[in-house]
């Protein structure tokens, strides 16, 4: 099991940009990698699934200006946001979960990074 830490949350105003990094303890070559989000009293939303080098899935809210990424050898991935919107104010959260082949299946959060966009 990883241990993971985000980095990169702040104050932003609409419009701006944020890069979001997310380091973890270990190898993630064979975890599925994602990024969520949670608005205060609301449930934690994927916005973003990198199962591979190049494979990475977004949902409507953040298609087209949420860009992820992930290196292997570095043990990281990040996050790239674009245009931000009010409404994409909250605490964000990498998360890796092991592969299905994985015998000893486990997942991980972070403690979160808190990110603000001003109206």
């Amino acid at each position: 099991q990883v241990h993971l830490v985000e980095s990169g949350g702040g104050l932003v105003q609409a419009g701006g940009s944020l890069r979001l990094s997310c380091v973890a303890s270990g190898s993630i070559a064979l975890y599925y990698m994602r990024w969520y989000r949670q608005a205060p009293e609301q449930q934690r939303e994927l916005i973003a699934t990198i199962i591979g080098n190049t494979s990475v899935n977004y949902p409507e809210s953040v298609r087209g200006r949420f860009t992820g990424y992930r290196d292997n050898d570095k043990n990281e991935i990040w996050i790239q946001m674009d245009n931000l919107k009010h409404e994409d104010t909250g605490n964000y959260y990498c998360n890796a979960a092991s592969a299905p082949f994985v015998i000893s299946a486990n997942t991980s959060w972070g403690p979160g990074t808190q990110v603000t966009v001003s109206s």
